[in-house]
């Protein structure tokens, strides 16, 4: 996790040589060393280091800008070209309207860590819609830029979450978040990779993850399902759907899709 590590955390590699004067260490590149964790129960498979809130901020602020896009073609030579296609809107919107649809016709949405807006599923023609994001760049036309306090005085019928559980270090604490801005019949919409790795794979293992860069967690169904019961949700749907290609998913082939709503009782 080189870039990860340098941005968020200000470890860069180290390169040990001659002017080290070590006489048992081999020379060679340092890297961060990270270990991976797995859920045999539910499949879940994650980074073991939880990065703080501070970090967060190092790592998402300016997402994409110029400073990320430096930092990360200078460990990965060629993604400034790809960086054009992830400023782009995602071809993946229409699986995601469609899923959502057969839910309900949102009128009142709210994208929580929406970015910019540009992947927003509803905006415009007749959708009210605000966007709260780490990251408070300017928002596109028919959208709204919010504070959590802002949020917290509005009411939704639809709250979109869509790849940001697979980044953050306390999934469950976002859910909370989310959570208490929510009335009991708000629906959720959540929506991340599933990734590669752990589709149609029955030997998950710890062994065979050794290098993290930003999504941090891999969910399963069973891992996600699970971790909506912790958050006290219930979920109405929920499914791995395949797609054909998508540049700003990297290896995935397949999304994690699911609806859920408050739990009778809940928070």
């Amino acid at each position: 996790m080189p870039f990860v590590s340098h941005r968020a955390l200000g470890w860069a590699p180290a390169v040990i040589d001659d002017s080290w004067g070590l006489n048992s260490i081999p020379q060679g590149t340092a890297y961060c060393v990270c270990n991976t964790l797995h859920c045999a129960r539910c499949e879940f498979l994650f980074l073991d280091i939880r990065f703080s809130e501070r970090e967060m901020q190092r790592l998402y602020d300016g997402y994409y800008g110029k400073a990320y896009e430096d930092l990360r073609e200078h460990y990965e030579p060629g993604f400034r070209e790809r960086n054009k296609a992830l400023s782009a809107p995602s071809e993946l919107l229409g699986l995601t309207r469609s899923y959502i649809l057969r839910h309900i016709a949102p009128t009142q949405v709210l994208d929580w860590g929406g970015g910019d807006g540009s992947n927003t599923p509803f905006k415009g023609q007749g959708y009210s819609t605000d966007i709260y994001d780490i990251d408070k760049k300017p928002t596109v036309p028919g959208t709204s830029s919010v504070t959590k306090d802002e949020v917290r005085g509005r009411s939704y019928d639809l709250i979109v979450c869509r790849h940001v559980l697979e980044h953050v270090p306390y999934p469950t604490d976002t859910l909370a978040q989310i959570s208490a801005c929510m009335h009991d019949d708000t629906l959720l919409y959540v929506e991340l990779p599933h990734e590669v790795l752990m589709v149609g794979n029955n030997q998950v293992s710890a062994e065979k993850k050794r290098h993290w860069h930003e999504h941090i967690n891999f969910f399963s169904v069973a891992a996600l399902t699970h971790l909506f019961a912790l958050g006290g949700f219930t979920v109405l749907d929920i499914q791995s759907t395949a797609f054909a290609s998508d540049a700003k998913l990297g290896s995935a082939g397949h999304l994690l899709q699911a609806v859920v709503k408050k739990a009778p009782g809940g928070a």
